[in-house]
């Protein structure tokens, strides 16, 4: 299994040298909530304050500060107020989750109740130990599904249109690759142990690594990622799977509602928590987002492939680990304009380039597929769009597609046209899948003077799984009021429906009991239960069958 290793080596640049290669640095706004008071967070929310406002607010232009807390007062206002909320029951969430995974795989492992009450007079209790091959994500107890949909001619589909011969289009949809892009997707949650059992045991695949890795806007080991193969020689498909974001997990709903950016020249704004939760740089020192994403950095793109050519250096890669980010305390400044960048972490983006390029390298007729689901489906589009930026272009080539469910928003519009040659052209690459009154594809919000812009083909289903193909996805911000009337309309259905979805539509789509607490959960908060990946997983499944028309994509 990969970990994170310490070499306690150090990097030096001279960022002088990288102004003037770049021109002027570039620009970046940072959400602080941590910066201002209450009193503070009062004046700017009643009387639109911009002194008040900037106090929430770091800048490269300090000058504009004002204008840009009076321009999108109500995005700032938001993001402040519910991550000072997530940041308050932070420690809570953390321990109701802790105590959540204990009982749940507890009763998983003895039986349910009656089995643990059994045990229980027998003196043969099974205490669930973390980490192993039989301690249950929350995730996986709401969906306890891990076999693929018709698993026997899946892979024959996979093998089929992972070959150099065939690719995705519109008009001939792939359900072998949706299907296990979202099983992908919901397996990241659990621990490696886990991941490698289902991956070798249940799909018959060639399990890779597993990875956790630092993410510095979270400040520790939080980025999860695997990598599987279809089989271990002569490969046709390598599959990146991005874990999302945990139900209790506090830092992972504040990166949703974050609304930082920085802009990267001629690449467009991007959302800063996903670039630092794939090891791209740190908000404490907003330089190292220069280094790590500017196109002429030779340290970088020492592999420069605009040929084509994968071959070249990739032993020269294990350098590219030495330059990942360490905490703000681990950095030093020293003689000038010399910084030192010390290694302590394994990130994502470089170790999982590094060990892509490697496959398919060994493996000459592989393409590759990049998933996730939630904040997963945010880095599994960040990750290919960085590697257009480093120039990739051999690694790009072999790219079959990128497919992710209920994903927020990564960027400006600058980012989707930048991205468009990549993924639209000659045939569709990108696929976000958005289901019903999901909140988190509506983050971060999206309002009329800025920002953040979805692109990429956007396959939508209602409640009832209907599914279509749109631009955006219905009440693209999710705040107003018909909208949430609506939302609470669907979750009341959804509750109902998942007492009768297991008779209606086969016991494989019975719902477990933690899933209908979530659904009467999905009664106070709807758009939270809607982006459960259960409600992926059956619009996958079910959304073909009940599809208007499939060939109309």
């Amino acid at each position: 299994m990969a970990a994170a290793t310490s070499t306690a080596t150090e990097f030096e640049y001279n960022t002088n040298d990288q102004e003037k290669s770049e021109g002027s640095i570039a620009n970046y706004l940072i959400v602080r909530p941590e910066k201002g008071g209450m009193l503070d967070l009062l004046r700017y929310l009643a009387w639109a304050d911009k002194g008040s406002g900037e106090r929430f607010l770091e800048s490269s232009e300090e000058g504009n500060m004002g204008e840009e807390a009076a321009d999108h007062r109500w995005i700032i206002l938001v993001s402040v107020i519910v991550r000072k909320i997530i940041s308050l029951f932070g420690k809570p969430m953390e321990y109701t989750g802790f105590v959540v995974d204990f009982f749940l795989n507890l009763l998983f492992q003895n039986g349910g109740i009656m089995g643990l009450f059994l045990n229980f007079l027998q003196g043969k209790v099974v205490i669930p130990q973390r980490d192993t091959d039989t301690f249950i994500s929350n995730i996986g107890h709401l969906d306890g599904r891990i076999d693929l949909y018709r698993a026997g001619n899946l892979l024959e589909q996979i093998y089929h249109s992972g070959s150099a011969e065939e690719t995705i289009t519109e008009e001939k949809w792939n359900r072998a690759h949706m299907d296990l892009c979202i099983m992908a997707s919901k397996l990241a949650y659990e621990n490696a142990k886990v991941v490698q059992s289902v991956v070798v045991h249940h799909w018959k695949m060639h399990f890779v690594d597993f990875y956790n890795c630092w993410n510095d806007f979270q400040k520790e080991m939080s980025t999860q990622v695997f990598i599987l193969c279809d089989k271990p020689k002569d490969a046709n498909l390598i599959l990146i799977s991005f874990r999302g974001t945990e139900p209790f997990d506090a830092d992972d709903w504040e990166t949703d509602f974050d609304y930082s950016w920085y802009e990267i020249p001629k690449m467009g704004k991007v959302h800063m928590g996903f670039l630092e939760a794939l090891g791209l740089g740190s908000r404490d020192d907003t330089t190292t987002f220069q280094y790590h994403l500017q196109m002429n950095n030779s340290n970088l793109n020492h592999d420069n492939e605009g040929s084509g050519s994968l071959s070249s250096n990739i032993d020269s890669e294990t350098e590219q680990n030495k330059q990942d980010l360490s905490s703000d305390s681990d950095r030093a400044t020293a003689g000038g304009n010399k910084k030192f960048l010390p290694e302590i972490m394994k990130t994502a983006y470089y170790a999982v380039r590094k060990k892509l390029k490697s496959l398919l390298l060994e493996h000459k007729n592989a393409k590759f597929i990049v998933t996730g689901h939630s904040l997963g489906g945010a880095l599994a589009i960040l990750f290919p769009s960085v590697l257009v930026q480093h120039q990739q272009m051999g690694v790009m080539k072999r790219l079959l597609g990128v497919y992710t469910f209920g994903q927020p928003r990564i960027g400006n519009l600058q980012l989707a046209k930048f991205m468009e040659a990549h993924l639209e052209y000659p045939v569709p690459k990108y696929f976000r899948v958005v289901y019903s009154d999901d909140l988190v594809p509506r983050l971060p919000y999206d309002d009329k003077t800025f920002l953040y812009k979805h692109f990429g083909v956007c396959l939508y289903y209602n409640s009832l799984y209907i599914e279509r193909k749109v631009d955006e996805e219905p009440d693209p911000n999710f705040f107003g009021l018909r909208n949430i009337i609506s939302a609470y309309l669907n979750a009341i259905w959804e509750l109902i429906r998942s007492s009768i979805i297991g008779y209606s539509d086969g016991p494989e789509y019975k719902e477990s009991w933690f899933m209908m607490l979530a659904r009467i959960t999905g009664l106070a908060l709807p758009g939270i239960a809607a982006h459960c990946p259960t409600n992926y997983v059956n619009s996958v499944r079910l959304g073909k069958e009940r599809a208007v028309q499939m060939s109309s994509f």
